[in-house]
């Protein structure tokens, strides 16, 4: 789910234009609502979802310094401490990590964070109460939810498909090395990276592709382990094993520590538990170029996928890569081996799938592709739009984050 600063920038400006249209709407939170609060708050002043602006310089964190604190050689946190580290939640007081957890820089970067994982409760609150009314078949165990182009945002797929067995995801960005703190030469400076990678994220639910090719590749915290580490520890999952490896030619992911090995396409395997459910669940990632060019000299990645037979996929913000000839494979892999597909108009286009395979039911509003993609502007899927009086959205999705032009396209094969 990437976009480039264009792109972002066109999005910006339609937001702003929208916002003072938007009025006050009462949220309440829920009782078991699945975002986990570091500690107990009280409920956000409720606030038009339409507040939220582009990003600026100023919207760029910083923290005070972080004063020197001697590590015995050798010491590494476990990855779960690690991860409640970074996403600015508590830590164990045995941890080797609760002495930060006593400074100012931390918990400046904890009151950060807890204020923005909180100003997201509204949001999924609807998109949960959707899911129950519109797809309460995603509430039960599915095998493995399929979610492509979708970089380190592991927020929504899990959102959309909580219950699944095993969440692949993939994207052109790098993996990085295992989260380390502890040995941070600037423990305060790569915090406020860590924030501000998350930024578009957290606010239109898509990452921007110029500024992650900046934050991934800090000298600190690099790649998007440190993301996923965030965004699975705010998501109330405890982490229980994290595993480099890679695929070979024949999809099998054979584990060898970080690293890329020659010819073979890198990738992590995060095992993790549902502190809610306690359901144990899988997600991997990997960094590979899923076009035709990429998948043809290394089919890997998708015979890795293949081996979960069918499953559920998720597509959002896909910059429109499956309406080019050029990415036909992945198209068409998605096309056989998903029983469900949730997307957004970027993703498939709607003259892809055949009416006596698949069920489409239509949510939102239609208006078209933001300008920078208004060539792929779809006049049957307007129609249909037109015809059929889909249900409103009442949360944003895709390139049009705006809640009242959103739209939303659930495929679902007979």
């Amino acid at each position: 789910m990437r976009l480039n600063a264009r792109t972002f920038t066109a999005i910006a400006l339609s937001i702003l234009a929208l916002a003072t249209s938007v009025g006050a709407q009462t949220w309440r939170d829920s009782a078991g609502w699945p975002f986990r609060r570091s500690k107990a708050t009280p409920t956000p002043t409720p606030t038009p979802p339409r507040a939220v602006i582009a990003s600026t310089p100023s919207d760029q964190v910083s923290l005070p310094p972080m004063p020197v604190i001697q590590v015995p050689p050798g010491v590494v946190a476990p990855p779960n401490d690690t991860a409640h580290f970074l996403a600015g939640m508590p830590v164990p007081s045995d941890s080797p990590l609760a002495q930060f957890a006593q400074t100012a820089a931390w918990q400046e970067h904890s009151r950060t964070l807890e204020e923005r994982f909180t100003n997201l409760i509204p949001r999924f609150q609807k998109i949960a109460a959707w899911r129950t009314a519109y797809l309460p078949e995603s509430n039960q165990g599915i095998p493995v939810a399929f979610y492509m182009f979708s970089g380190p945002d592991f927020l929504y797929v899990d959102q959309f498909f909580p219950n699944a067995s095993v969440y692949v995801l993939c994207g052109t960005e790098p993996i990085g090395p295992p989260p380390d703190p502890l040995h941070l030469a600037d423990m305060s400076s790569a915090l406020a990276n860590l924030q501000n990678s998350m930024n578009s994220l957290l606010r239109f639910s898509f990452f921007i592709t110029k500024d992650m090719k900046t934050d991934l590749q800090q000298p600190q915290l690099k790649g998007v382990l440190p993301i996923f580490y965030v965004l699975i520890a705010r998501a109330d999952k405890r982490i229980v094993d994290v595993t480099f490896g890679a695929l070979n030619r024949e999809g099998t992911f054979q584990e060898n520590g970080a690293g890329k090995p020659n010819g073979m396409i890198p990738g992590v395997r995060i095992r993790y538990v549902d502190n809610r459910t306690q359901n144990a669940q899988t997600m991997f990632y990997f960094t590979t170029d899923i076009s035709d060019g990429g998948v043809r000299p290394n089919p890997g990645f998708l015979k890795f996928c293949e081996h979960f037979a069918v499953g559920a996929s998720l597509l959002k913000s896909s910059s429109y890569l499956l309406f080019e000839n050029g990415f036909s494979t992945i198209r068409n892999f998605l096309l056989d081996h998903s029983s469900t597909i949730v997307q957004d108009d970027a993703g498939i286009p709607l003259a892809y799938f055949n009416r006596d395979k698949w069920n489409l039911r239509l949510f939102g509003t239609y208006t078209g592709p933001i300008e920078t993609f208004k060539q792929h502007y779809q006049p049957q899927l307007r129609e249909l739009y037109e015809q059929s009086n889909p249900p409103p959205l009442d949360f944003g999705f895709g390139y049009q984050w705006n809640y009242k032009i959103s739209n939303l396209i659930v495929a679902q094969r007979f």
